[in-house]
C-alpha cells in the first residue's frame, strides 16, 4: 500500500512534495476546511453588495473595466476557463500533474482564495481516485499565474478536454462520471482562483530539482570512481582545505568523496613516488565545483519550499476584515530564478563529468589505455560514448541560459513583464534527462578504467557500485552495441541504485 501525505496548507515540507511527485498518496487536514467557507462568504458579501471587483464582478486583464451582471457571473468563471485553456505542445507528465493538482489543493487551503468547499473537494477527490488532467505543456509566461496549464486542468474538472484515467487517455465528461464526480460548476471568483497561481512552473521545478538531487549525488559516486580509475589524489579533499574556504556545499562534498574512497586499495598503490604533482581540474577542484552546485541547490529548494506553501492567487480574500485586495502574488519570479539556479547546476555537474570522461579516455591523461579498451585500433572503446556526452553537454549549456532574464509584454500591455517560469521550468526535464546519460556514461567509463587495476580494489563503497553496475553490463572486452550498455547503466542512475549501493544516506542531501 502506497503512503499517503496529509497536505497541511501553508506547512507541507518539501519531502512530501517530493513523496507526491514519486506517487504518494494524497489528503488534505480538514481542519482547513473552516476558514475556506470563510473566505466564500466574504465573496457572496461581495457580491451582494454590487461593488466593482476584479475577477468576480469584472472582466479580466486589459478587460477589467468592464462591469459584469450578476445574472453573467456564472457564465463570466465559465469562459476565463474556456477561453484561457488555449495552452499547446505534448502534455506534462501525469507525475507532474499530480503534483499540480496537489499544490492547487494546499493554495485553496488557506482560505485565501474565495472558493466554496466543494472546489476543493472535487480537486482532492480527483487526486484521490487518480483522475489526472492532460495539461499541454506550452503557453505560460509565468504571470497572472500558469493560466493555460491552469485552465486546463480545471476546464477538465468541468467535463471539458481530456484526462488519464486507469492509463488511458479519456474524454473528461465521461471520466468524471465513471469514477462518480459531478463536474465543477463555478460561482463568483472560481475561475479566475483556479486559474491564477504558479502551480504549473513551480510543479515543474520540484521535479527537476528532486531529479537534480538524485543526479547530484550519483554524479559525486562516478566521480569518486573516476579518480580511483585515474588513480587520482584524495589530497585535494583534505578538510583543512576545505575549512580555509568556508562555503558549506565545498566542506560536504570534500567529505563525502573522502568517504567513497576510503579504504581503496588503488588509492593507496600509488600515495608514495607518484610522478604527478597534482591532477587535472576535473579532478582535484570536485569539492569548489560540486560544492557550489549544492548550494546554489539549496538555495533553490529553499525558495521552492516557500512558493509551494504560499498563495499566489489574486485577487485575494482576507475573512477576518472582509477585504479582498488585488496584489501581484502570481508572478512566478522566484519560480524562474529557482529554475535557473537548477539549470545551472544541471549544466555544471554534467560538465565536470564530461572532462573526467574525456580525461579517462585519453592515455596522457589517464595512463589507461587508450579509450579504455584493451586492444585499441582494433576496438575504439569509448571513443564514441565521450562524444555523446560531449553532445549532451553542449545542448544543457545551451537550455541553461537563464529564463528569468526574458520577458515579454501581453494583456495588451497590461501585463508587461513576466517571469518566463514555465519554460524556464519545464527544460529542466530534458536536462536531467542528459545529465543522467552523460553520468550513466562517466560511470561506465569509471568502472572499465578501475578494471585494469585489477586485482587491486577500490573501498567497500565504491565496489558496491561496480557490481550493481556488472550485474547489467559486464567489462568492454571487445566493441559491442554501446547504446545498450548506456540504456542500462541509465537506467541504474535514474532509478537511484547507483547513489543507494553507495550509502546514499551518507550523500549530501538538498533539503
Amino acid at each position: 500500500m502506497r503512503h499517503t501525505v496529509t497536505l497541511v496548507p501553508g506547512e507541507v515540507p518539501l519531502q512530501a512534495w517530493r513523496d507526491i511527485y514519486l506517487g504518494a498518496g494524497v489528503a488534505l487536514d480538514p481542519a482547513c476546511l473552516p476558514v475556506v467557507g470563510a473566505a466564500a462568504r466574504t465573496v457572496e458579501a461581495v457580491v451582494a453588495k454590487g461593488e466593482p471587483v476584479y475577477g468576480i464582478n469584472t472582466g479580466f486583464g486589459k478587460l477589467a473595466n468592464v462591469r459584469i451582471g450578476g445574472a453573467d457571473l456564472e457564465a463570466l468563471q465559465r469562459n476565463i476557463v474556456l477561453s484561457h485553456a488555449a495552452g499547446v505542445g505534448d502534455p506534462l507528465p501525469t507525475e507532474v500533474v499530480r503534483l499540480i493538482l496537489a499544490l492547487k489543493l494546499a493554495s485553496l487551503g488557506q482560505g485565501a482564495s474565495g472558493v466554496r468547499r466543494e472546489i476543493v473537494e472535487t480537486l482532492h477527490a480527483a487526486l484521490k481516485v487518480g483522475l489526472i488532467p492532460v495539461i499541454p505543456s506550452q503557453g505560460s509566461v509565468g504571470a497572472s499565474g500558469d493560466l493555460a496549464p491552469l485552465a486546463h486542468m480545471t476546464a477538465a474538472l468541468m467535463g471539458v478536454g481530456h484526462v488519464y484515467f486507469g492509463g488511458e487517455r479519456l474524454p473528461a465528461r465521461p471520466a468524471l462520471a465513471k469514477v462518480g464526480l459531478q463536474p465543477l460548476t463555478l460561482g463568483p471568483k472560481e475561475g479566475l482562483a483556479l486559474l491564477n497561481g504558479t502551480q504549473g512552473s513551480t510543479a515543474l521545478a520540484l521535479a527537476g530539482l528532486f531529479r537534480a538531487e538524485r543526479l547530484f549525488q550519483t554524479a559525486l559516486v562516478t566521480g569518486a570512481l573516476t579518480t580511483d580509475a585515474a588513480k587520482g589524489s584524495d589530497g585535494p579533499f583534505d578538510p583543512r582545505i576545505q575549512n580555509l574556504r568556508r562555503h558549506r556545499g565545498q566542506i560536504e562534498v570534500a567529505a563525502c568523496l573522502r568517504s567513497l574512497m576510503a579504504g581503496s586499495a588503488i588509492r593507496a598503490s600509488h600515495r608514495i613516488d607518484d610522478e604527478r604533482i597534482q591532477d587535472p581540474y576535473c579532478l582535484r577542484c570536485q569539492p569548489q565545483v560540486m560544492g557550489a552546485c549544492l548550494d546554489l541547490l539549496r538555495q533553490a529548494a529553499t525558495t521552492l519550499a516557500d512558493e509551494a506553501n504560499g498563495v499566489s492567487d489574486n485577487p485575494l480574500v482576507f475573512p477576518d476584515t472582509g477585504e479582498i485586495i488585488s496584489g501581484g502574488n502570481f508572478h512566478a519570479e522566484p519560480v524562474a530564478f529557482s529554475a535557473d539556479m537548477i539549470a545551472m547546476a544541471l549544466c555544471e555537474v554534467g560538465s565536470l563529468a564530461e572532462r573526467r570522461i574525456a580525461m579517462l579516455v585519453d592515455p596522457a591523461l589517464s595512463g589507461l589505455p587508450a579509450f579504455l579498451t584493451p586492444k585499441p585500433g582494433l576496438n575504439s572503446g569509448f571513443m564514441i560514448p565521450q562524444v555523446t556526452a560531449a553532445a549532451l553537454v553542449s545542448e544543457n549549456k545551451q537550455r541553461a541560459y537563464p529564463a528569468s532574464v526574458d520577458s515579454i509584454p501581453t494583456s495588451a500591455n497590461q501585463e508587461d513583464h513576466v517571469s518566463m517560469a514555465m519554460h524556464g521550468a519545464r527544460r529542466l526535464l530534458a536536462m536531467s534527462d542528459n545529465l543522467a546519460n552523460v553520468v550513466a556514461i562517466e560511470l561506465l567509463a569509471a568502472a572499465q578504467g578501475c578494471d585494469f587495476h585489477a586485482p587491486l580494489r577500490s573501498s567497500d563503497r565504491l565496489e558496491q557500485v561496480r557490481m550493481v553496475l556488472r550485474a547489467s553490463v559486464p567489462h568492454l572486452a571487445d566493441d559491442r552495441h554501446a547504446a545498450s550498455d548506456i540504456e542500462q547503466a541509465a537506467a541504474l542512475v535514474l532509478s537511484g541504485a547507483v547513489a543507494d549501493a553507495a550509502r546514499s544516506s551518507a550523500l549530501p542531501h538538498v533539503a
